[in-house]
């Protein structure tokens, strides 16, 4: 698959299989993730992989929207200084991860933990640093078909060019 069907093809799933992940296969995603550019080239974030069962349901509760994060069999939580970190890398980072996974014919989808002091202790993260989200990562389950798929919008509805125009 090339880069630019891998980027149109992928889509976010929170129905996972219970098998695991081939232990090669995250590697290559992480490997992916930790080819991401940085900013100033500072490399600030880091990353987390929960597969034990009872942490990634300690997970679920960490976050408003999260409660389905514990059926995925891997949880990558991506971390950053609080101070100075870069919230873009991350999303580089991310982007990187979930394209190189539906390479794999893996599924992702990325979570937003609301609750820091929650994360905190269930990572064992020091006070300084944050886990703002998380890529869920696993073989896809079936389709949950009370969750349409909503249509991007059309390019002239979303690009300005030059200026705002309505």
């Amino acid at each position: 698959m090339d880069a630019y069907e891998a980027i149109i093809t992928k889509r976010d799933t929170r129905s996972y299989l219970p098998d695991p992940v081939d232990p090669d296969e995250l590697d290559q995603v992480l490997r992916a993730a930790r080819m991401a550019g940085s900013a100033k080239n500072s490399q600030l974030t880091r990353l987390v992989v929960v597969t034990d069962g009872e942490t990634r349901e300690r997970l679920a509760e960490c976050g408003d929207f999260t409660g389905w994060i514990g059926n995925a069999p891997v949880v990558i939580v991506l971390v950053a200084p609080v101070e100075g970190g870069r919230l873009f890398d991350l999303g580089r980072m991310a982007q990187n991860l979930m394209v190189a996974a539906h390479d794999l014919g893996l599924a992702t989808c990325p979570v937003t933990f609301h609750h820091q002091d929650r994360l905190r202790p269930v990572l064992g993260l020091p006070e300084d640093t944050e886990g703002p989200m998380a890529i869920t990562l696993g073989r896809p389950g079936p389709p949950d078909p009370s969750r349409p798929s909503a249509p991007r919008l059309p390019l002239d509805e979303l690009v300005h060019r030059e200026r705002w125009q309505d």
